[in-house]
């Protein structure tokens, strides 16, 4: 038996539904969160941040093939996909920052090198010897040589100067790397970014995850 409803009380109105009016679906909110989620993601890689795998060992032994690294994209600038133009830039390529670039001689690929030459820089190399505004530059302490290699462009090279919103770049494994010594300098407008961490490391022929260089810092 229900309590007597108190004199002058008014029954709680029933839930209000109106016609052609109905609640989102579970599946519709979980794909706007979706869409929303992806369009963050896209919005990040394009302009801030930007992963890559590292495929050859050009960079050895600083860089392992299969090493998985996130880029700041943001560092040197703004830079406008498709177009390359940049609308405004923090700072400039400096000397030994590792750089993710689009490659001259097939813009459809990504190479990471060294900086090893800004605007205004001779460059030389005499015997395998780094020279920079003619004076050797000091321990390079990332740079790898392979005994026995073939005598080639990269074991004597220059002196050339770095041309205005250009850089020249190596790979650490001197040896064993196509770089600016072949192809030539780096326009500003192609760098897409500075590799910063190792997020994500394996061994691609026994598929082992390295461990110790998670999280490692990019230098």
């Amino acid at each position: 038996m229900s309590a007597p409803q108190a004199r002058g009380a008014k029954p709680a109105p029933a839930e209000e539904v109106r016609p052609g009016v109905r609640a989102k679906s579970i599946v519709r909110e979980y794909a706007e969160a979706l869409v929303v989620a992806l369009a963050l993601a896209l919005f990040i890689r394009t302009f801030f941040v930007q992963a890559f795998k590292i495929p050859s060992g050009s960079m050895l032994e600083t860089l392992q093939i299969g090493d998985h690294l996130l880029v700041n994209k943001l560092l040197y600038g703004l830079r406008i996909p498709v177009y390359g133009t940049r609308l405004f830039s923090y700072f400039h390529p400096e000397h030994e920052d590792i750089v993710v670039f689009v490659y001259p001689e097939d813009r459809e690929k990504d190479f990471i090198k060294r900086v090893i030459g800004t605007p205004g820089d001779e460059i030389e190399i005499r015997n395998k010897k780094l020279f920079r505004n003619g004076q050797p530059v000091g321990d390079e302490p990332y740079a790898r040589y392979t005994e026995g290699a073939e005598p080639g462009p990269r074991d004597n090279f220059g002196p050339v100067t770095v041309p205005e919103g250009h850089v020249f770049v190596m790979g650490d494994n001197r040896d064993h790397s196509f770089d600016s010594r072949f192809w030539g300098f780096v326009p500003y407008e192609d760098i897409k970014g500075k590799a910063f961490i190792i997020y994500w490391s394996w061994d691609g022929d026994d598929t082992w995850v390295r461990w110790s260089r998670i999280g490692k810092l990019v230098r």
